[in-house]
């Protein structure tokens, strides 16, 4: 160690700088804290004390950073009192995260994570007088919760959320979720509570169950409120919530579904035209159609006309259609034609007819991709590269080649978890066979696949 701070030394700091930001923050802290005072100065620089996080994300859950208790005892002891007043966001871990918030008082942190919180968790850290009165009153305005997607029952939900704003009283930004990103389930509850309400939040990342819980979400709890992601399990019948009120302050609204709905008409667009003054929309889900495909035009007629304020339109749309009387089928050059006058971003098309089920499938989307779901992928997939996506579905009635499977493998490099429905059996493989030819059928690497499911093979 002596050896290699005497190199460093000899380094300018412009140089150290580049050199440290291409480390953890948390490791370089541990690893430099005390050598000297030159580099103290460096590592305790907001570059690298400004926001620390001490958990790592695995494909269900967050995870402790450090395994050993005696790392997050040197931070509580001699690091975190040390850089107290030039942290500004602490990302934490449930079992550390008392020890870390009672380590120092922190006058300039204004936001934090709580990852794979529990109820009791969150009742004993809630209810702590010095940082409840002081802290979590007075200087939080960004905060993060996942729930452990283990433990997640209705009551800890509901009771969490009737927590969040009596604590925390000036919120501005509230990003509220399981933890786990490939878990179907989202937030269930009932009816939130009448102190689930603020009237300084602007900010909203959620994900629950049901369009009921986005309905009671814009009931006029969040006045103020400018931007909203929320996440769906499912959009099913229209209920009798009111989902007429004007909701003139929000500028962004994104919303996702991963269940297919057949609800589109009646409750997504009547929603979208209570929002008149947005600037961002985003909407991504799968919707049954009865005689056409949402298209360009009707993207425009439905919605573009009505949005005279939008600036920028992001969207991943499935629409699925029966085929069993259909004559005039669109191709999907008829498809990508009905977007030559939209404006905004690049749009890709994708048509399928799936004669044994009798369907058809239009895709369109934009691009780049955004999502970390790219779901129901068929052989006329046009590639590209999809750096976001971490599930992946694929499934067609013609066989998947070789050639396709490298193709899967190259647009979505971070791919972890991978389902296939495909049933007939490949036919370049058997010729390749046939010729001895070895050279085409290389190993497919997927680098980052945690679960692979196969719902049908041959």
């Amino acid at each position: 160690m002596e050896y290699s701070c005497v190199e460093l030394n000899d380094l300018p700091d412009e140089i150290l700088l580049i050199i440290f930001k291409k480390l953890d923050n948390l490791e370089l802290l541990y690893s430099f804290q005390g050598v000297n005072e030159r580099l103290n100065k460096i590592i305790h620089d907001q570059t690298f004390t400004s926001r620390l996080s001490f958990l790592n994300r695995s494909f269900n859950k967050f995870i402790n950073k450090f395994s050993s208790n005696i790392i997050l005892n040197e931070f509580c002891l001699q690091i975190l009192p040390k850089i107290r007043t030039k942290i500004e966001w602490l990302d934490l871990e449930s079992e550390s995260m008392k020890n870390i918030l009672d380590a120092a008082d922190y006058p300039n942190l204004y936001a934090f994570g709580l990852y794979n919180i529990e109820e009791e968790t969150a009742k004993c850290l809630f209810s702590d007088e010095r940082l409840s009165s002081s802290m979590f009153k007075n200087q939080i305005t960004t905060l993060i919760i996942t729930i452990d997607p283990d433990k997640q029952e209705r009551s800890t939900i509901a009771n969490i959320c009737n927590y969040i704003f009596t604590v925390f009283t000036n919120l501005t930004h509230l990003t509220f979720y399981d933890a786990a990103y490939m878990n179907n389930i989202r937030l269930l509850f009932n009816i939130p509570s009448s102190s689930f309400s603020s009237s300084s939040l602007l900010v909203l990342n959620i994900k629950v169950q049901t369009f009921d819980m986005c309905l009671y979400l814009l009931n006029g709890r969040f006045e103020q409120l400018r931007t909203l992601y929320i996440e769906l399990a499912n959009i099913l019948s229209p209920s009798e919530i009111e989902n007429q009120r004007k909701i003139p302050n929000l500028k962004s609204f994104v919303l996702s579904c991963m269940a297919r709905t057949f609800y589109y008409n009646e409750l997504i667009l009547p929603l979208i035209y209570r929002m008149a003054n947005l600037e961002e929309l985003g909407l991504y889900f799968t919707a049954f159609v009865n005689e056409t495909f949402i298209n360009g035009n009707s993207l425009k007629k439905d919605i573009l006309n009505h949005m005279l304020q939008l600036k920028q339109f992001a969207f991943d749309i499935c629409s699925i259609m029966s085929i069993k009387n259909q004559m005039n089928l669109p191709s999907k050059e008829d498809i990508q034609q009905t977007f030559n006058n939209l404006q905004y971003t690049k749009i890709i098309s994708c048509v399928d007819y799936f004669l044994e089920y009798k369907q058809a499938l239009c895709h369109i989307y934009s691009y780049p991709f955004l999502m970390e779901h790219f779901e129901d992928i068929t052989n006329n997939f046009p590639g590209g590269l999809y750096p976001y996506v971490r599930i992946v579905s694929l499934y067609d009635e013609h066989p998947f080649e070789h050639e396709f499977f490298i193709r899967i493998a190259q647009s979505f490099p971070f791919m972890e978890k991978l389902t296939i429905n495909n049933r007939y059996a490949q036919n370049q493989k058997e010729s390749f066979k046939l010729i001895n030819d070895k050279s085409n059928l290389l190993i497919v690497k997927y680098n980052y696949l945690i679960e692979l499911y196969i719902d049908r093979a041959h």
